[in-house]
């Protein structure tokens, strides 16, 4: 099925972005893991629109409601579903993209692919709103890889050609890294965010948007987790990030830098810490050697394209009269996709990891707690 995911923790996305619910149900979670609801919520409140200038002015609460899958505020082993109300929809912002498609949205290729029955109000299912649901899989997912030493950041790397500032992905800072999650724009120099605001503003009040660069860092999985070719961390974690709406590429390490470079300069040398650890001296790989972690931090990019939502008018073709015409598009739109983004990737990256874990490990060998 196209909306469900995972190996040994199996996702699946359910609902439209402007229908009266959207959900998401894990199945394969291990048994025992408390689940704190407060911190839950918290990690979806970051997501959440309508907080900021620079996202959409749709309103929505975001609010979680679990309806199977804890008991006793611990998961239970069974699939976990839960739910999220839309509550503040306006389907008539969209009326004629059934016959307009917008440009670079899946209005077209949606009709096609579904022969016009799919619901196509907000982009319906293949709407960013469904990045809402992925980001509570990610966030119980976060929660019971931090009992494994695991933790996972997210920052705003780049946005409208403004950089955040450079960071060592050998050996980074946890104390700054730690403070994006409590930022309203994710990044390590906030003079550098407030330039990026200003910029992104600048686009809205053009009616234009913005694209960008998100980082993510991954610390703390131990090495040997990842299976060769088609089983590699790399292709696994791709393949969710891709189901964010506006991704558009993905990078491991240095990325595309690395390729321009000697041998000599790129390989990452190994070496023994003081306890006698085997590690590398820099991380041009980002933590993978043969899709397998090497014990290094995962760091990775996402390539975040410029909301295709935008004011100013645009080239179109009106699929009923077979004639080409101008859109103007209503309905509320974020003039910058990439603060928001942000935190599905981190949400991403906790799910597939978790994915990976349980894969290597097991359901019943991840050690939960048994309650009689």
């Amino acid at each position: 099925m196209a909306s469900s995911w995972g190996q040994q923790l199996k996702i699946t996305l359910f609902g439209e972005s402007h229908g009266p619910a959207i959900g998401v149900v894990l199945d394969g979670l291990p048994a025992g893991e408390p689940l704190d609801l407060e911190t839950l919520q918290a990690f979806m409140d970051r997501r959440a629109p309508g907080r900021t200038p620079w996202s959409t002015p749709r309103k929505e609460g975001d609010r979680l409601s679990i309806l199977s899958g804890v008991y006793r505020g611990r998961t239970a082993g069974t699939p976990l579903c839960m739910i999220i109300e839309n509550t503040d929809a306006r389907p008539r912002d969209y009326g004629q993209v059934h016959k307009v498609p917008r440009p670079s949205h899946a209005d077209y290729t949606g009709r096609i692919r579904y022969r016009g029955a799919a619901d196509p109000r907000g982009g319906g299912h293949f709407s960013g709103r469904l990045t809402a649901p992925l980001c509570a899989a990610g966030a119980v997912c976060k929660q019971i890889l931090a009992r494994k030493g695991i933790e996972i950041f997210s920052r705003i790397a780049e946005l409208g050609g403004i950089s955040d500032v450079p960071t060592d992905t050998a050996n980074p800072d946890l104390t700054k890294l730690r403070t994006l999650a409590d930022k309203e724009f994710a990044v390590l120099d906030d003079g550098k965010g407030r330039e990026m605001v200003e910029l992104v503003e600048k686009a809205r009040s053009q009616g234009d948007s913005l694209g960008g660069i998100v980082q993510c860092f991954a610390v703390g999985i131990p090495a040997g987790i990842g299976d060769p070719v088609f089983g590699g961390v790399e292709s696994r974690l791709a393949s969710l990030l891709f189901a964010i709406p506006a991704v558009k590429g993905v990078s491991f390490g240095d990325g595309f830098a690395a390729c321009r470079r000697k041998g000599s300069e790129n390989n990452d040398p190994f070496c023994l810490t003081a306890e006698k650890e085997v590690r590398t001296l820099t991380n041009h790989e980002g933590g993978i050697n043969g899709g397998i972690t090497n014990g290094m931090p995962l760091v990775f990019q996402v390539g975040i394209k410029p909301t295709p939502s935008i004011a100013l008018p645009q080239r179109s073709v009106n699929l009923e009269t077979i004639s080409e015409e101008t859109l103007v598009i209503e309905g509320r739109h974020d003039p910058s996709i990439v603060p928001r983004a942000a935190v599905a990737v981190e949400a991403s990256a906790a799910v597939a990891i978790t994915d990976l874990m349980l894969t290597a490990f097991g359901v019943q060998g991840w050690g939960g707690t048994y309650h009689v």
